[in-house]
């Protein structure tokens, strides 16, 4: 769709470059939603691309994705054999309500800040306990965890002029045994719940994305047994917290989230 309210375009090439944040200004990475449905408010685009920001590094510590890495890029990323996690990766990536063809344009960050509940790359970098770079709109920086960086259906931490940068993946969550549990209404439609679960330690880490408006993760320093879990899934999730639209009604959605959790749980080796 053109956007024809828009009459600029900046391209900067590094940080010091980025213009001062004016209404009516966005950022455009891959444009698939921006494009997607009439933009009248916005007069200026602040193009990344030629901020040529490295799609993925491989550290000691951690794996490091670009806001402007696109869904294929990541999806056709060669994991190391001790990456077990490693098939979260496509699963998240074929959870999305797009085509392949989507996947080159559509980039990480965007699906982020989006900040839909039904958002697989949410489901994905918080389960892997996932740290959002923030570059603030003042000059400087923030570090966030992805669970604290969205908020609510369509609401996250970014205020007007911030950017995100990227998003840091302890290699330690890639080398955790892992399952993972997606359900939609239709085969290839949106996500209605999406939960992941790993053995972290001796525990159990789970990770509820899809069926609430925000992402809710539990830890427990044990595996815990089916009533625990249950409970603490029913204290941690209020039913208002549970989403609701076409896709799936909240009363549904909390009862998949409840036998998927316990599902993942069995699966990861716990007892009744």
């Amino acid at each position: 769709m053109d956007l024809n309210t828009v009459t600029s375009v900046a391209r900067p090439q590094a940080r010091e470059q980025l213009p001062q944040w004016t209404a009516g200004d966005a950022w455009l990475a891959g444009g698939t939603w921006l494009f997607s449905e009439p933009q009248a408010h916005l007069t200026r685009l602040i193009d990344l691309a030629d901020l040529n920001w490295p799609a993925l590094t491989i550290t000691d510590s951690h794996l490091q994705i670009a806001a402007t890495c696109t869904v294929a890029q990541l999806d056709a990323l060669a994991c190391p054999p001790d990456w077990i996690a490693a098939p979260l990766i496509n699963q998240c990536c074929r959870a999305f309500l797009a085509s392949f063809k989507i996947w080159k344009t559509a980039t990480i960050g965007g699906n982020l800040c989006c900040s839909l509940p039904a958002g697989p790359m949410i489901s994905l970098t918080a389960a892997l306990e996932g740290q959002c770079t923030i570059w603030n709109a003042d000059g400087s920086e923030t570090r966030l965890p992805v669970t604290d960086f969205i908020l609510g259906d369509q609401r996250n931490a970014l205020a007007p002029g911030d950017l995100l940068r990227s998003l840091d993946i302890p290699l330690a969550a890639l080398r955790r045994r892992s399952a993972f549990r997606q359900i939609a209404l239709t085969p290839v439609g949106r996500s209605a719940a999406l939960l992941i679960g790993a053995v972290k330690e001796n525990g159990l880490l789970l990770t509820v994305t899809g069926s609430t408006v925000r992402p809710v993760q539990l830890a427990f320093a044990t595996m815990p047994r089916t009533e625990q879990l249950h409970e603490a899934i029913l204290n941690a999730i209020p039913d208002n917290l549970y989403h609701t639209d076409v896709h799936g009604k909240p009363a549904w959605r909390k009862h998949m989230t409840l036998r998927f959790a316990e599902e993942i749980r069995a699966e990861l080796g716990g007892t009744p």
